[in-house]
């Protein structure tokens, strides 16, 4: 089934290659009723430069659920050419409008709990707020993409 849904869009993640569609960017945001929602795959730079839309920006999309993923928030658009731009939610007053919508419901500060959530499948996305901040770690990646993935985007532009 299809529906179309208003999402702000809060997460673009740095494009991964497929050989299967391409360059794809795994998106993520909040629909109107403040649950999270995933959109996978979205074929970001192939869009004209006026189809492209910033991060905390509006979109209205029709989407289906995405049966290759169990996550419950995991969609797929089912229409690239019915997505419309919306509004973009700006940084004014400390992020006034943006906590509004994002910091309104579900935050959670109970690791355990949201681990527990996630091992049973009730949720994959969420806004979690720690009572304390041990350490920052982060691990390098390589920088190259791999050559077969990457001549098959190549070949698909041409």
């Amino acid at each position: 089934m299809i529906t179309r849904e208003k999402v702000l869009i809060t997460v673009k993640k740095y494009p991964t290659l497929s050989e299967k569609y391409g360059e794809l960017v795994c998106t993520a945001g909040v629909k109107e009723d403040g649950s999270w929602i995933r959109i996978y795959p979205f074929p970001f730079r192939r869009f004209k430069e006026y189809r492209r839309f910033k991060k905390y920006t509006w979109i209205e999309l029709p989407l289906r659920r995405n049966s290759s993923d169990p996550r419950p928030e995991s969609y797929r658009p089912a229409g690239w050419a019915e997505i419309k731009i919306l509004e973009t939610i700006g940084t004014k007053n400390n992020w006034e409008a943006r906590k509004k919508i994002i910091l309104k419901d579900n935050i959670y500060n109970n690791i355990d709990l949201l681990i527990k959530r996630a091992k049973e499948n009730q949720l994959s996305l969420a806004v979690f707020k720690p009572t304390e901040i041990l350490d920052f770690t982060w691990d390098e990646v390589d920088k190259e993409w791999d050559k077969k993935k990457l001549e098959s985007v190549l070949m698909d532009l041409t």
